[in-house]
């Protein structure tokens, strides 16, 4: 009787490797970018935070707790200099975003409302636009949704790296901080926020005296 043997299995073909210069960026984009992404981040939550994470991806933190807010500056969009320890004793709202990010699109208008309604309350608006290399499309973006507070250029998104690890840091676009007087994080979101969500995270910093 003659014995069968087993069909021989091919070795599996080797996949197309990236460039490591491709790989990198390409990981530095998913790792950062929340846009066309339906994955919520975790806010950091190690011992020795102390955050206290609120519904949704809005994380705010009590006075005690606060951490600064990393020295950031640079170049705007417009080619001025801008430097974030200008605006201490402001309540500051920070906002990374890219022009072609659409979760950015959505919530821009409702950032052009609460920056002006506020301004009289010192509060300031500062973007931090990322991913755009060129600055013509972020100055076009800046038109179509009536922003008129600054931005930061980051294209590379060496700005956002010096958040400190396991800082509540803007780790997706869009991302927005809001920073007390003294210069610290008290609010983070990784979300695009509605004008409700943003009145309502930032009205208690306001508050504070």
């Amino acid at each position: 009787m003659s014995q069968s043997r087993a069909p021989r299995r091919r070795p599996p073909r080797p996949g197309r490797r990236l460039p490591a210069a491709v790989a990198g960026a390409v990981a530095g984009v998913l790792a950062l970018s929340a846009c066309g992404g339906g994955s919520e981040e975790k806010a950091a939550s190690s011992g020795d935070t102390q955050f206290v994470q609120g519904t949704g991806q809005i994380t705010t933190v009590a006075e005690k707790d606060r951490r600064p807010l990393p020295d950031i500056s640079g170049e705007t969009v417009d080619g001025e200099h801008l430097s974030l320890s200008d605006y201490r004793g402001k309540v500051v709202v920070l906002n990374v975003w890219g022009s072609w990010c659409a979760p950015c699109r959505a919530e821009a208008p409702n950032l052009a409302k609460v920056a002006e309604d506020t301004e009289d309350e010192g509060v300031r608006f500062v973007g931090i636009n990322t991913r755009d290399l060129d600055k013509a499309n972020a100055r076009a973006f800046d038109r179509r949704y009536g922003i008129e507070y600054p931005s930061l250029y980051d294209p590379s998104g060496r700005l956002i790296l010096k958040f400190p690890k396991y800082s509540l840091s803007p780790k997706a676009i869009p991302s927005t901080l809001i920073i007390d007087r003294e210069g610290r994080i008290a609010v983070r979101a990784l979300k695009p926020l509605s004008e409700e969500d943003l009145r309502s995270a930032l009205e208690p910093v306001v508050a504070e005296k």
